[in-house]
């Protein structure tokens, strides 16, 4: 099976939830055996995030033991600190359940379909591409085929509000700089 690999981002998170964990399986002088695998493989699929504990005094043995323990259990090694390291193993079935979950409520359409927002969706609306042709079309026929050119702006749009606020002729907003001071008939 492949080595798993994780950023560094990951690895970092790892180490921090490890720091208070305490080793659960022990490798002692006669090494790394099937019994041994198999009891890391169960509390990998007990806990994702154990620390191994190895005895033994020769570094190149304890490297080659981290690398056959992640090889064969496709399992990724965070931190190798001295005698302990420390491995994780992301539970398969629970990331699958999580996946699905989010999903589960997500919308599938096909790509030929249109798009329908949630309120429509909602009120139980579906849309197809033969009511949006029919629509479009509807809505051209009913525009006029020449729209009259916009009004200047100016004097006569200020008295035609687009916005349905009317503008006072004294505001500050349609004063030039200067002729504010005609405003106030007590201060010159």
């Amino acid at each position: 099976m492949p080595k798993l690999d994780i950023t560094s981002q990951e690895r970092s998170a790892l180490r921090a939830a490890a720091h208070p964990l305490r080793p659960v399986v022990l490798i002692g002088d006669r090494g790394l055996s099937e019994s041994v695998l198999k009891e890391i493989d169960l509390n990998l699929n007990a806990h994702q995030l154990i620390k191994v504990r190895i005895a033994g005094e020769e570094r190149e043995a304890r490297n080659a033991m981290q690398e056959t323990i992640c090889e064969t259990l496709s399992c990724a090694l965070v931190h190798h600190l001295g005698k302990t390291l420390i491995i994780y193993r992301p539970d398969a079935a629970a990331q699958r359940a999580k996946a699905e979950e989010q999903n589960a409520t997500r919308a599938v359409r096909k790509p030929s379909e249109p798009h329908t927002p949630k309120k429509l969706a909602a009120e139980g609306v579906t849309r197809t591409r033969r009511t949006e042709k029919a629509k479009r079309a509807a809505q051209k026929a009913d525009k006029p085929e020449t729209a009259a050119p916009r009004a200047r702006r100016g004097a006569a749009s200020a008295e035609r509000a687009d916005h349905g606020i009317p503008r006072r002729s004294g505001s500050a907003l349609s004063l030039r700089a200067g002729a504010r001071r005609n405003l106030r008939p007590g201060k010159r």
